[in-house]
């Protein structure tokens, strides 16, 4: 087949090639605003979580099933993030909306996990095999999200329910991630002090 029969990807579209990018509203911004660095770190998020999803499936710990249902939230919060209510229609604002019924399910979840583990007498570093690890790495990249998504509240309208879900999802994913390692017969390595190193 020559290249001239080939037809072209709508994977690009060129746009974007100056730098600017639409939202969900068709407002025109820099990919730099502070809007996109939220949206990137949810989408980031939501790769890492494919992996921690992988490694759980692999362990059977029952954590998969979850991870999955979080991502398609992560969606919906990209989506959320995307359609600013200063420049959206009242109709594509509900239909983009966070329902916040979902922060009660994601608590939930956290005292069901929380439930079935120890309790936490020090400082652990993250450790706990493949999953555990995999997932302390998604709660750190979930911190930096939700840092993103602060300093857009700032300057920019940011839905409520949105904030506290992301809030709530890395400590999610710490209970999640001691649950792993427990499940997985992987002791979780304890912080050791430097000075109680320098003494010994």
């Amino acid at each position: 087949m020559s290249d001239t029969n080939i037809p072209k990807s709508k994977l690009y579209t060129r746009t974007g090639d100056k730098g600017v990018s639409s939202l969900y509203t068709g407002s025109r911004v820099s990919k730099a605003h502070i809007i996109f660095e939220a949206l990137g770190a949810v989408d980031e998020l939501n790769s890492a979580i494919g992996i921690a999803h992988l490694y759980c499936q692999t362990a059977n710990n029952g954590l998969a099933e979850h991870l999955e249902e979080i991502q398609c939230r992560l969606f919906e919060i990209g989506s959320c993030v995307a359609t600013p209510p200063d420049s959206a229609s009242e109709e594509k604002a509900a239909a983009t909306r966070f329902d916040g019924a979902w922060v009660d399910c994601l608590e939930k979840e956290i005292d069901v996990l929380d439930s079935q583990l120890p309790p936490l007498r020090n400082f652990i570093l993250p450790s706990g095999g493949s999953s555990g690890v995999f997932l302390h790495q998604c709660r750190s990249i979930c911190r930096r999200a939700e840092r993103n998504l602060v300093t857009l509240s700032e300057t920019s309208h940011a839905d409520t329910y949105v904030l506290r879900y992301v809030n709530r999802l890395s400590d999610y994913f710490f209970a999640a991630a001691r649950f792993a390692a427990q499940h997985d017969k992987h002791p979780e390595t304890i912080f050791r002090s430097g000075k109680k190193v320098a003494q010994e």
